[in-house]
């Protein structure tokens, strides 16, 4: 038996336990920020969906008032409705930089952010 060889051994073994908690660490960090980021969007969705409730409910506040100011109800709604066909049409338009660009830029910067705020 060398003499060599139990340091040798002892060394495999630190190799292999580094290399078993490395990975470890790496999914820790791993599953914290894919429920960082789940969490943010939780959050995000559940803002967004009161916003949208509140504007949907001003909406047809907005389409009986315009209707009436016209004559007919359901002109108010038709007005509306045009208004909504033209934001669309911007938005489909400027989609790349106005929405899918600013997404992607938040999800990588929330994902590759290494503090906690």
């Amino acid at each position: 038996m060398n003499i060599h060889e139990a340091p040798l051994e002892t060394l495999v073994e630190k190799v292999g336990d580094y290399s078993k908690t490395s990975l470890a660490l790496c999914k820790l960090t791993a599953i914290d920020k894919f429920a960082d980021l789940l969490s943010s969007l939780a959050v995000q969705i559940i803002v967004y969906s009161i916003l949208i409730l509140a504007v949907l409910i001003v909406n047809i506040g907005m389409a009986l008032w315009i209707g009436e100011l016209l004559g007919k109800t359901y002109f108010g709604f038709f007005v509306i409705a045009a208004c909504y066909a033209v934001l669309a049409f911007v938005l489909h338009i400027f989609r790349l930089n106005w929405i899918k660009y600013p997404i992607n830029n938040a999800i990588i910067a929330k994902l590759l952010s290494s503090e906690k705020a």
